[in-house]
């Protein structure tokens, strides 16, 4: 089976299961494992595809998600290629993802382990009784947050806070007045799609100074695919989840 990936996450997770020979195709935003690019044709971005490279590639199966593919580029691979497309905005949908693709590409045997381990990982998380008010980060200039319906949204309430721009939806922008007036607790600055770096904290600890800002692993809140691994740990490095005692 050769397979075209269209998801970084995605990818990952072939490579995880041993499908390494098998991945024909990755976008050019699959930096994991390093040696993805390398080995298998680079087909484009997530949202703008190389048609060409992707026939090329001779896929037997495209798997993407919907949230991460456009649907124009889905549509038209559909009409040639098996498409098999994911749609993760929580843990539990993470890990049916994980199950279903070790299913049809015959690796059960590691995907429902990986899972089984992901989802005993944050059964390990008790979060404080009361969730406490966070904005998640994903782009400044303007600045955008991760807000309801999102994968970042349902990992923020595993962590143990809640989403101080939930009454919006998705991916908004935001204004620094709205920031100031949703006042939350933590401000958490997102490592990617936009390098956040600790020389921007000052710039939001001037908009809110009382909450406590922090640039966070993005990889860890928005990644559903084996990267959940590491996941629950790197939560509870962050307040005000605690592990059992």
């Amino acid at each position: 089976m050769r397979i075209v990936s269209l998801v970084p996450s995605q990818t990952e997770l072939l490579f995880d299961l041993g499908l390494q020979k098998q991945a024909a195709g990755v976008t050019k935003f699959c930096i994991y494992p390093p040696s993805a690019r390398h080995s298998a044709s680079v087909i484009g971005g997530t949202k703008n595809f190389d048609f060409a490279k992707i026939k090329a590639a001779q896929p037997d199966l495209i798997i993407g998600n919907k949230e991460e593919n456009y649907q124009e580029g889905i549509n038209q691979l559909a009409l040639s290629y098996p498409v098999w497309m994911s749609n993760v905005t929580d843990l539990p949908e993470a890990l049916d993802m994980i199950r279903r693709i070790g299913d049809i590409t015959d690796k059960s045997r590691l995907a429902d382990p990986l899972a089984s381990a992901i989802e005993h990982s944050f059964d390990k998380l008790r979060p404080a009784t009361t969730l406490l008010p966070a904005a998640y980060f994903i782009w400044r200039k303007p600045y955008m947050v991760a807000a309801s319906d999102t994968f970042i949204d349902a990992m923020l309430r595993r962590a143990g806070f809640s989403n101080a721009f939930t009454h919006l939806g998705r991916y908004p922008e935001v204004t620094p007045e709205q920031l100031a007036k949703a006042a939350p607790t933590h401000i958490f600055l997102s490592s990617e799609p936009y390098p956040f770096s600790e020389k921007h904290v000052a710039e939001f600890q001037t908009i809110c100074p009382a909450a406590k800002i922090q640039v966070v692993d993005g990889e860890l809140f928005s990644w559903y695919g084996s990267r959940l691994l590491g996941s629950a740990a790197y939560f509870q490095t962050l307040q005000p989840v605690r592990s059992p005692e």
